[in-house]
């Protein structure tokens, strides 16, 4: 992410703003001496030096992310054959280059995830490692755990493996290039030994849409991603992300497959750590239908919450406050770890499946373990009761981190917010109740499109969901990212 501050006579401001609230949150910015050295030794290691790695560099993987990123987790090669597929989806081992009780951990723990504000970013790992020796960067063998499946012709799982691997990475793809690719008919890189992955990418990723909707599931990632770069470009940075698009979309479901099987390893293995969504309430569903048509959302009664989320166009207005409110329906997920029976209920049900998270283990803590516990128990290896033990450490120490996250993410809307409406106090602006709790009002202001909790007074009457009102900004802190709004008579 990059600021361009010559377009911004306040960036000082901003950036002083989300700098207090990582203080707030006690985001850690910087490296300790220790953990730098040790990042650097570790960066010099030779993958293809430890033996037991099954040499698949001959492969073509390819890596698809946004325009300049570095931190590289995941790198991918699809095959037809015959009606079905051929996926190879290797994930950075982060294992090989993070010992388990050194400092590099011990500060990872510290850390949880990487966490994200449009001004910059504060990685997992030192970038040494998550930026370098450890990314699947092009080019250059890279220790990897590696996911191998046979499809159908419907995309569901016919075989599967999981191996400790070495894979080399030919190339680095933005999914805009994969949308130019496809749409040319495979021409523009159809004479690269790993072009015919991209069109088996559309059909693969285009199948496992139409499985994801017979299931009933719904996932939020791409959707949540478009808040935090309409934030970002409201404060005038230029973000590395593209807007979201198809190919996106088609890749984020090998990621999802990949998560299936290994909450699927571990629920028959009776260990590990698998992500928990409860089934959304319908009173929380029917709050959600009205604010949705209240922000200009049409929602046939007859459309489900799955194909109303499905159905979203991402360049309306409103679409970033309507994803907050779609938040809320299903209450947040949350790791769940376990050894002996699964928890009763162990379903993302927002997914409608079995799910782990194992595929950022460059930007999330408990990727690492999730990883290294299944190609344990693929190789026929046990956990031992110290790994056991640390698996609901490693679940609460992520709960707490996207927590952190997630307020940190809020914290820039509000800062954005407040930055859009700087020079605006004492404006009357017409606006959309979203509900009413803890004693106030949370509004949906018209234009510009900031959402705002307003003051209730105690004899105020109710306000209805949907119901227009009028409110008076009555003071703005940018650097607390505080607006104070006030319902007008």
């Amino acid at each position: 992410m990059s600021p361009r501050a010559s377009s911004n006579p306040d960036v000082a401001l901003i950036e002083a703003a989300f700098d207090r609230k990582r203080q707030d949150l006690g985001v850690r910015t910087t490296f300790p001496d220790e953990v730098q050295r040790a990042a650097e030794a570790a960066a010099k290691r030779d993958p293809a030096a430890v033996p037991g790695r099954v040499d698949r560099t001959e492969v073509p993987f390819v890596t698809i992310d946004p325009p300049g990123s570095r931190d590289l987790d995941q790198a991918l090669r699809i095959e037809r054959g015959g009606d079905g597929f051929r996926v190879w989806y290797a994930i950075a081992d982060v294992g090989f280059w993070v010992e388990r009780g050194g400092p590099i951990e011990a500060e990872a723990w510290q850390r949880g995830v990487t966490f994200y504000a449009p001004d910059r970013r504060h990685s997992l790992y030192p970038p040494v490692l998550s930026e370098g020796a450890a990314s699947l960067l092009p080019d250059a063998a890279k220790p990897a755990i590696l996911f191998v499946f046979d499809l159908d012709a419907r995309a569901e799982i016919v075989t599967a493996k999981v191996e400790r691997a070495l894979v080399r990475s030919r190339a680095q793809l933005t999914y805009q290039q994969v949308l130019e690719d496809v749409a040319s008919g495979g021409k523009r890189f159809g004479g690269e030994p790993w072009g015919d992955s991209l069109p088996a990418l559309k059909a693969f990723g285009e199948l496992r849409r139409e499985r994801e909707v017979e299931r009933g599931g719904v996932s939020l990632p791409i959707l949540g991603q478009h808040v935090q770069r309409t934030t970002a470009a409201s404060l005038g940075y230029e973000l590395e992300y593209e807007k979201p698009s198809a190919s996106e979309d088609w890749n984020s479901h090998v990621s999802l497959l990949t998560g299936h099987l290994a909450a699927v390893r571990m629920i028959e293995a009776k260990v590990g750590i698998v992500r928990v969504l409860a089934p959304a309430e319908e009173d929380a569903v029917r709050t959600f239908r009205r604010v949705a048509r209240a922000l200009g959302f049409p929602w046939p009664p007859a459309m489900t919450y799955a194909e109303f989320i499905r159905s979203l166009d991402l360049s309306k207005p409103n679409v970033a406050p309507l994803v907050w409110q779609a938040k809320r329906v299903s209450r947040g997920a949350d790791y769940v770890a376990f050894d002996g029976e699964p928890p009763a209920d162990p379903v993302h049900h927002a997914l409608a499946m079995l799910y782990a998270h194992c595929t950022a283990p460059l930007r999330r803590l408990a990727d690492r373990y999730v990883l290294d516990l299944v190609a344990d128990l693929e190789e026929g290896r046990q956990p031992s009761p110290e790994a056991r033990a640390t698996l609901p450490k490693v679940a609460a120490r992520m709960n707490e981190a996207e927590t952190r996250g997630a307020r940190l993410e809020r914290g820039a809307v509000d800062v954005a917010e407040a930055w859009l409406l700087r020079e605006r106090v004492g404006e009357r602006f017409n606006a959309i109740v979203l509900g009413m709790r803890d004693g106030k009002v949370e509004v949906q202001i018209e234009n510009p499109p900031v959402r705002a909790d307003v003051k209730r007074g105690e004899n105020a009457r109710w306000l209805d969901l949907g119901e227009p009102v009028s409110v008076t900004l009555a003071s703005v802190k940018v650097e607390e990212g505080k607006t104070i709004f006030e319902l007008a008579e």
